[in-house]
């Protein structure tokens, strides 16, 4: 009897054993990357990209019809530039642009600080890429931003994010706009102008104008009236709806010139042939809503008007 007591005692130790010798923690699954029943985080975890499950609405940011503005076309110096970003998560507040030595390289500065650095180019390029590849972000009295080489203004341009909370990198489209942009920022030749025309100051022209943006229902009149005031071509936009209440371009609002019929906006023409970007509220919706569009107007369709 008590060989047999032994004996099982025996198999009880060494299975007891081998299970030890076997064992493994378990491992869970999250969508901030895999952890081990421990709580250890994999170094798998950088490697994670977002999907589309894992991401707010995306915004298609990329106007097909803007022609893109490399270095060579601009002037050194650091201008003030607008961002469009594919995610309102991604949010960028204020941008400056530097064009030096045929480069050009931005100061994205952040609304947040979500975002441990960035990578110029896809999730899944930034997730197999060594990083040395990776920008950090910088901190400076409280500013949260990014340095960033620019490869083109006017171009949709792959970014890839990594977020601190998530632990994953999220893709994201940034277009570098020139639109903000003064005459005085390009070099000669680079957009037709009322100078470079030889439009004449106190005339009133006829040209062609091509309305893009908005949900395609709007239009305006074309051809439509430009007059040179001091050099700076002004156009006489009429809308197809009186319903519009300010227009933007640049950083300038512009009120209507009329009371009665479809609105009607004297705005400045900084470059023809070229789509300029506008914004313009209406109030035919339930609360007013300001709406992005481009205008182009063709120089080869220029005639005084007598």
């Amino acid at each position: 009897m008590k060989k047999r007591v032994l004996a099982l005692v025996v198999i009880a130790t060494v299975a007891l054993g081998m299970s030890a010798c076997g064992k493994t923690t378990p491992v869970t699954s999250t969508s901030e990357g895999t952890v081990t029943e421990s709580g250890d985080q994999s170094s798998d975890s950088k490697k994670q990209v977002a999907d589309a499950s894992d991401m707010t609405e995306v915004e298609d940011v990329v106007n097909e019809n803007l022609t893109e503005i490399t270095a060579d076309k601009l002037n050194d110096g650091t201008y003030d530039i607008d961002v469009d970003s594919s995610s309102s998560m991604f949010n960028i507040t204020e941008c400056k642009l530097t064009v030096e030595n045929g480069q050009m390289r931005a100061v994205m500065t952040m609304g947040g600080t979500g975002y441990l650095y960035v990578f110029m180019g896809t999730g899944e390029e930034a997730a197999g890429a060594d990083e040395a590849a990776y920008i950090s972000f910088e901190e400076k009295d409280g500013i949260h931003s990014f340095t960033v080489p620019v490869e083109a203004l006017d171009k949709g341009i792959a970014v890839a994010a990594f977020s601190k909370k998530k632990e994953m990198w999220y893709d994201r489209t940034l277009v570098f706009k020139s639109s903000k942009l003064d005459q005085s920022a390009f070099k000669e030749g680079v957009f037709v102008n009322a100078d470079t025309l030889s439009l004449k100051d106190g005339v009133t022209y006829n040209v062609e104008v091509a309305l893009t943006g908005g949900s395609g229902r709007a239009s305006v009149t074309s051809p439509c009236e430009i007059e040179v005031k001091d050099g700076v071509a002004v156009a006489k936009i009429e809308w197809s709806s009186p319903n519009y209440d300010y227009m933007v371009v640049g950083e300038d609002k512009y009120l209507p010139v009329n009371e009665e019929g479809n609105s009607v906006f004297e705005i400045p023409v900084n470059r023809f042939d070229y789509p300029m970007d506008v914004a313009a509220d209406t109030t035919a919706m339930s609360t007013p809503h300001e709406i992005e569009y481009t205008l182009t107007f063709k120089s080869d369709s220029i005639t005084e008007n007598k």
